[in-house]
């Protein structure tokens, strides 16, 4: 390699360059880095990967039977069926059996019993799809059915539990409920919800030399995949990489539950030496995985005259499915939010995991806490229509507040509190009570056709409610071209993390965002990563990669300052330019270079762990989250009161986003969040039957949310802090916070 002899740009054209705006950094509205490709069908998806000459596919055979002892297992008939390579039952697995990701519960493939209809039973190997689900059907499998637990309140009253329970108090909820005015009581059932993500669970494992599986898994844990992986195979995690390009939707569903596929494709590559893929066909998919869970909740609270709570009993209790899996977590977040943006005073939030001989629910996009929030938010309208008063009113009564009013049920203090403000800028932009007006005299002269409208807030805990969870690492790679390498612990599912990571590198560097290749997530480059969950994977990888970067940074700085002896407040970088001292002007490209010929490292790991945060599980007492995020939704709807055909009118948002890292990719997503949450709560219904079957295994009777049922009209804005309208910004977080502008 020769050294340049001449800069590439001359010294007018860098000052010129210098001076322009970095139109790639953190702020701006950058594209997607992957969405031409999807859009022209570029993009490589597992399923997209080209197939191996002798590659196997994979068919599991699932249980019929909720709960049931399997009293014979004859696989020799799946053998008769041409094509077939291998088949293997929980005796064929070289290592551990469960891969329940945090306590046991889930056996990788049923051993002696089954516990829900869609449990693996067994997994057959074969040339193609068609013909290992031939043989699976082959399989001879006798059972005897056992009694099931299908029914929450049953299981319930029952107390049947995957795991403990846990309370969280404040006060004396009992006596203030006693000595309130006023005192409702209640429950209500919320439905769960399919991730129903474009991607179905797949993975693609190839066996390599040494012992060790590459696998290709479209999941949100890589390393959670790789220690299950590597726990199945008896093999040192060292021997498993995970490779974790893009997944077509992930919602939370890819979380935990995208491991059996990479566990059961691994055993059989490493047994018959063969590349082997296992993708779960849609049907298949949504009876195997688990779902949002399902919750009961139920309610005692006393209030005054003005609707204000003086005391509360909730308890909210989980439909965790036959298993563990992440209930603890979820059902510890739905008690965590049970307050929403209200100060509930005396409180007692009591959360149960309950079990039934369903498929073990998981994560899902909020995490258990809009099942905390349903509960406070139909008090809030139980309490309006009791008192015969605008639920907005009552619920404007009820905010958190200043001094005495600004403390949780779980004692950490809402420092941050943009609520009231939020509310007064959205109930002013949306004519809301205007148009409440115009809905009563809409409503006074029809007699079918009845509107609504309502003004609903959310405070959202970000941070992993498991504290260790919030660490991140990263890798960045700095080349003697200029160019940059980038590799974070965070996955990519559409949400735009790995376009926003770069973004921060391209701000910390001041280039242009095009001299960054974002790389594969892939264990072996960033190990013991945390999932990317809990609205956390650009606060935490965001601010590993700017660690690296600014490591890389301060070498390059030192370097001048030495070697062209100037103080390091005279060395800047600026849109692709470095400027030292009064008169020396490089390209980024030339100062790498340079930088080097003269022996300075370029590539560094970074590293971040969210400060402040504890959470005592014994005293139920702490501070689980770094700070709260805020949103407010104004929705207008209308509905005929005979057919139950509804349409959404018109909703207006007002989003906190902090200091919004790219604004294009923040509409998007605070656009989805509705629609899905709309579906939720409208379109999307689970049904089982007295079996314990789903019957909503596909998109002909499970209907998510289509173009013609989406709002009519919508508008959104982010809160305004003065005169002129912007973005507010992360400074006014805590000290400290992530990606502080």
């Amino acid at each position: 390699m020769s050294r340049k002899t001449t800069p590439t740009l001359t010294a007018e054209e860098m000052t010129a360059q210098a001076l322009k705006g970095l139109a790639t950094g953190v702020g701006k509205s950058v594209t997607h880095d992957s969405a031409e490709k999807q859009v022209c069908g570029e993009a490589i998806y597992i399923d997209d990967r080209p197939e191996f000459p002798n590659q196997l596919h994979v068919y599991a055979l699932m249980s019929p039977h909720a709960h049931a002892d399997i009293t014979r297992l004859d696989v020799s008939p799946c053998y008769d069926v041409p094509g077939v390579r291998l088949v293997i039952t929980s005796k064929d697995v070289p290592g551990e059996l469960d891969i329940g990701p945090i306590l046991p519960g889930d056996p990788m493939l049923a051993e002696g019993k089954v516990v829900y209809v869609g449990q693996p039973v067994i997994a057959v190997a074969a040339d193609s799809l068609d013909n290992a689900r031939k043989a699976a059907e082959a399989a001879i499998v006798e059972y005897t059915p056992l009694p099931a637990a299908l029914d929450v309140e049953e299981a319930l009253a029952q107390e049947l539990f995957v795991t403990d329970s846990h309370k969280q108090q404040r006060g004396d909820s009992a006596k203030a409920i006693s000595n309130a005015e006023h005192v409702l009581e209640g429950s209500l059932h919320i439905g769960g919800q399919e991730h129903f993500y474009l991607e179905t669970q797949v993975s693609s494992v190839i066996p390599t030399e040494d012992g060790g599986v590459i696998v290709y898994c479209s999941t949100q844990n890589p390393t959670e995949v790789q220690k299950l992986v590597a726990s199945v195979l008896a093999v040192p995690m060292h021997k498993v990489l995970i490779d974790m390009r893009r997944m077509g939707g992930g919602f939370g569903g890819k979380e935990t539950q995208a491991a059996a596929p990479a566990c059961i494709a691994a055993v059989i590559a490493t047994k018959t030496g063969q590349p082997v893929k296992f993708r779960l066909p849609r049907r298949e998919d949504m009876m195997m995985t688990g779902k949002r869970h399902p919750f009961f909740n139920q309610y005692k609270v006393g209030f005054n005259h003005d609707g204000v709570i003086e005391g509360i009993d909730i308890v909210v209790s989980g439909n965790a499915g036959h298993s563990p899996d992440l209930s603890r977590s979820i059902v510890d977040r739905a008690m965590f939010h049970s307050d929403n943006a209200y100060y509930l005073g005396n409180a007692t939030v009591t959360g149960h995991c309950v079990k039934t001989h369903t498929a073990s629910n998981t994560a899902y996009r909020g995490f258990g806490g809009p099942q905390g929030m349903m509960t406070i938010e139909h008090i809030m309208d139980d309490i309006a229509c009791y008192l015969k008063k605008d639920p907005l009113e009552v619920r404007k009564a009820n905010y958190y507040g200043g001094e005495g009013r600004d403390e949780t049920h779980y004692y950490q203090k809402v420092e941050d509190n943009f609520i009231h403000e939020m509310t007064a800028e959205l109930e002013a932009s949306s004519d809301y009570q205007k148009r409440r007006q115009a809905i009563r005299d809409f409503n006074a002269e029809n007699p079918v056709l009845k509107k609504g409208i309502a003004i609903t807030p959310v405070k959202f805990g970000i941070s992993f409610t498991a504290t260790f969870l919030n660490q991140a690492g990263a890798l960045v790679t700095v080349y003697t071209d200029g160019s940059i390498s980038l590799n974070h612990g965070g996955t990519e599912m559409g949400q735009g993390l790995n376009t926003k990571v770069a973004q921060i590198v391209a701000e910390t560097f001041s280039v242009d965002i095009d001299t960054i290749q974002i790389t594969a997530t892939n264990t072996e480059k960033v190990p013991n990563t945390s999932p990317t969950a809990a609205s956390s994977g650009t606060d935490l990888n965001g601010k590993a990669a700017q660690n690296a970067a600014m490591t890389i940074k301060q070498r390059m700085v030192e370097f001048a300052t030495s070697h062209f002896r100037v103080p390091e407040e005279q060395v800047a970088f600026s849109n692709g330019i470095v400027t030292i001292g009064e008169d020396k002007l490089f390209t980024f490209a030339d100062f790498c270079e340079l930088c080097w010929f003269n022996q300075v490292s370029l590539a560094s790991t970074g590293f971040y762990r969210t400060p402040k945060i504890f959470y005592d599980h014994d005293k139920a007492r702490g501070r689980p989250f770094y700070y709260f995020a805020y949103g407010l939704a104004c929705s207008e709807v209308i509905v005929d009161t005979l057919t139950g055909e509804y349409k959404v009118l018109r909703v207006d948002i007002l989003h906190d986003v902090g200091a919004s890292l790219n604004p294009a990719i923040d509409v998007g997503q605070v656009e989805g969040g509705f629609v899905q949450g709309m579906g939720w709560l409208t379109t999307e219904e689970l049904v089982w039957n007295e079996k314990g079957q789903l019957m909503t295994s596909g998109p002909a009777s499970y209907k998510i949310p289509a173009v013609q049922i989406c709002p009519l009209s919508s508008t959104q804005s982010w809160l305004k802090t003065g005169p002129t309208p912007k973005i507010r910004c992360f400074t006014r977080r805590p000290s400290g916070s992530p990606l502080s502008c």
